[in-house]
Order: C-alpha cells, then structure tokens, then sequence
C-alpha cells in the first residue's frame, strides 16, 4: 500500500513539473520556413516578422559554428517581444549549443566580483566537443549464469554468453561486472553494450527474436534487431560540456560537487589559463572542437561602464560567444558615468553591434497572442471576451492584458463555468488597475497618502513661473 502511495505522489510531482506554465513557455522556435522567411503566426510568435528574420540570420551564423564574438542589440519598447525572440533563438538551437540567459542586474552580488559573474555567464556559453574512442562489446544477452558461494562468503562469479548475428562468446564476470549487470536489471533476450575500460553497461533494448515470447512486457519496452559484426568494437563517443564546467571540475577548491550544489564561488585565473592551453591542444589534435554557443544579457542597460568595457575587451577574445542583448531604453545615462548614450550602451561598445529594432504590436496582433497565452494556460475564452482583451491590451500593455486572462478564468472557475465570458473579463477590469488608472487615482486621492509628490512638484512649478514672472517684470523696468 505504501509503495503505491509513493508512486502515486512521484506521478503527480513528474506531471506538475511538465505542465509548469511559464511567461515564455508557449514559445516553440522562431516560426520560420525552410527559406527562413517568417510565418505571420507559428510556434508561438506572432508578428515582429523583421526582427524574426533577421534573428533568423543570426541563427544560421551560430549554427556555422565558426563565427564567435559578434554582439546584437534587440532594442524597442516594453511589451514587444525581445526576451520572446531570444527565447525562441535558444529553442531553435537546440539542447546541444549552450545558451546563457541572465539579466543585467544579476551580476551585483557581493558573494563575487562583477567581471567574475560575468566571465564565468561567458564560459558558461562556450561548449566543447570532446571525441574520444572507446572499445565496447554490443550483442544480444544468450545467457547470464551467477555462482554464489554456498557458504554465503566470498566473492560471486558468473558467465555471460552473448551473441551477434555472426559470432557467439562465453564471457567469465567478477564480482563488479555481475553487480553492473545486475544493477541493469540484465536478463536473457536483452541488446546491451558493456564499455571494456569502465565497465559502464547500458541496455539497449530487447531483441526481436523475444518478442512472440510470454514474458510480461509493458508499452515502455524497446525492440531492437540483433548487431551484427563481431562482439567487440571501438565505437566513437561525443561529449559536450562546457568552459565553466571544466573550470569548475579543475578548481580545487570546489571540485566537481559543486556543479550540483551551484556555489561555485571565484575561479583563479590560472586555472583558466591552463584549461585554455589544455583545450587547445585537445584542437590541434583534432580530439575537441569548440562551440560557439550565446549569452543572452536582458536589461543590458542595468551594466554599468566597468562591465561595459570588460564586454568590450572580452569581445575580442578568440574563445567568445556570441553576446545577444536587450533594453527598452531610449537615450538615457549609461549608469556609472553622468554620459548619455542611445539604450545606455557606451557608443564604443554599440559600435560593435548590430541592432535588432522590435515594432508595438496591432490590434490584431494582440489578439492572437492572447488566444495563444489562453491555450497555454487551458482557459477557455469567448472571441467577444478575448476581443476586449485585446483592446484593454492596445490602450495599456500586453503583460496586463495576459494577467488579466488568469484572473479572468479563476473568476470563471468560481461561478463554475467552463467559459471566460465579457462579464469576467469586466469585473477583473475593476478589480486590477493599470498603471494609467493607478496613477490617476493617486493623483485624485494625494493629499491621503503619505509623501504628496504631485502636490510638491505643482509647487515647484508655480514658484518657477513667478521666477519667471518677476524677472520679465524686471526687465521690461530696466528697459524703461
């Protein structure tokens, strides 16, 4: 009873975990067609179709894997999709090149140096493909035989007799090889291939000439065909890791436990130096290649010039990702410094950029990424609701409008019907303000709260129009 308690409670934390609803968790790549021209609407962007084609060439120029160090700016106003399009670049690329995401704000830490966050979010965007050979023997389970002592002390030993469409071999197990079978749950009628240096087994499957056989098999059984060949094989294997992780492993001080705990800490120089060496090698001979994957930096105008110039120079590194950024600023002080610059990106640094302009979103638009975000979230809603979402949406942000669909079907749900009507939507209207109406009601109710900004700057601007005033009356006095 009890085991099947815990199965039932891991089921339920498995399905929790994969129906995790996320702001950008409807993204599914950048909707683009074979000739990388954009779809109006497809998985899950709508619009933007410049700024998705030209992240589109982006795309093409990470997956050459040739060129690093190049930086792009997406730059429009809040509520256009820039963080959308880089997420949409990190599910086009795939699990296998790495792809940082931070925010401009998260290197202020005092648990480490701000060049070292950023040093290690670069390295952490840099993969290495490790090729190395390794003697496997793959064949089809025949029998698997284990003597026990009858005494019940000393060490197990076994017989494995494994076989290939071509050749048969009895192989003798000790002790650590009967175990690793055992721990794979080995049985007769299994595919699997036993690494000869580590001992490492890994089932593969059953074989197809067990499958009229009467052993209980459920839907998760895999059926493969017997190899061919001889038993024994050097079989090439591709590991990706990336710069941090070797940097991590390689640093005494933390060893590779701290990959799982994340406490990471500073990393010397000279270990990288070294790893650097080392890795170059590794190219020479051919044994590694290095992926150039991307650091997506959102709210880069949160840096300040320290960080900046550190961009800089790290740009023109040989091993360097390439830096895709965003900001919703206009022309505004680079932090730091008194200066102003266009997104608050020192003009050096935007020199090196290429910039990725985002447009407002039409009404239509809205409309269509609010029907995605309902589907996402599995609320049903009319198409007069949804259309005034959309409008609520036009005339405030589209981030209000998508709350709103939340709140909207738990209204919905609480009446306990099925569809998110105008009504719900309405009452959820009144019930949240906008910032636009929450700033009227301020300026209405000012006097009650506790600092009176409004009252202070109206002050201020009568007091400089009788500056104003008084110095015109002075000087139409001393002109007479």
């Amino acid at each position: 009873m009890s085991a099947a308690a815990v199965a039932k409670v891991q089921e339920v934390r498995e399905i929790s975990r994969v129906e995790r609803i996320g702001a950008h968790s409807h993204i599914r790549g950048l909707g683009l067609d074979d000739n990388r021209e954009p779809r109006n609407v497809s998985q899950g962007l709508v619009g933007q179709l410049k700024a998705r084609k030209a992240m589109g060439v982006v795309l093409d120029m990470i997956k050459e894997e040739k060129i690093a160090g190049r930086s792009v700016l997406l730059a429009g106003e809040p509520g256009t999709g820039k963080t959308a399009i880089a997420m949409a670049l990190a599910q086009a690329l795939g699990s296998d090149t790495p792809f940082t995401c931070m925010s401009g704000s998260e290197i202020y830490s005092l648990e480490m140096s701000k060049t070292e966050a950023l040093t290690q979010a670069i390295r952490k965007s840099i993969g290495v493909r490790i090729k190395e050979e390794s003697e496997i023997i793959e064949g089809e389970v025949v029998e698997f035989q284990i003597e026990r002592p009858v005494t019940g002390t000393g060490s197990k030993v076994g017989k494995l007799t494994m076989r290939t469409t071509d050749m048969e071999t009895v192989y003798d197990l000790g002790n650590k090889m009967i175990e690793a079978l055992l721990k794979e749950k080995v049985l007769a009628g299994d595919v699997v291939t036993i690494d000869v240096a580590s001992g490492k087994v890994n089932k593969i499957g059953r074989s197809f000439t067990r499958s009229r056989d009467y052993d209980a098999s459920g839907p998760q059984t895999r059926f493969v065909q017997c190899p061919e060949g001889e038993l024994q094989k050097r079989k090439e294997v591709v590991h990706t890791v990336t710069l941090h992780e070797i940097d991590v492993i390689n640093s005494r001080t933390h060893g590779f436990l701290a990959l799982f705990s994340g406490d990471t800490g500073e990393i010397k120089s000279e270990v990288r130096d070294q790893i650097n060496c080392k890795v170059s090698e590794w190219r020479e001979e051919g044994k590694a290649e290095l992926l150039a994957g991307v650091l997506f930096i959102d709210e880069v105008h949160m840096l300040d010039i320290e960080c900046f110039s550190f961009l800089n120079r790290a740009l023109e590194n040989e091993i360097a990702p390439i830096v895709i950024t965003a900001t919703n600023r206009g022309v505004t002080n680079i932090r730091g410094t008194n200066y102003k610059s266009p997104h608050g990106v020192p003009l050096d640094l935007l020199d090196r950029m290429v910039i990725i302009m985002t447009q407002p979103y039409s009404e239509n638009e809205l409309e269509q990424i609010l029907k995605i975000r309902a589907e996402e979230e599995d609320c049903e809603i009319s198409k007069d609701a949804l259309s005034i979402l959309a409008k609520i949406s036009k005339s405030t942000s589209l981030r209000y409008g998508i709350q709103l669909i939340t709140t909207a079907h738990l209204v919905c749900r609480k009446r306990k019907a099925t569809e998110v009507t105008v009504e719900d939507v309405k009452k959820v209207y009144r019930l949240f303000l906008d910032e636009e109406r929450s700033t009227q009601l301020m300026k209405e109710y000012q006097k009650e709260y506790m600092f009176d900004h409004y009252a202070m700057t109206d002050a201020d601007n009568e007091e400089d129009k009788l500056d104003d005033s008084m110095e015109v009356q002075n000087d139409s006095t001393s002109s007479t």
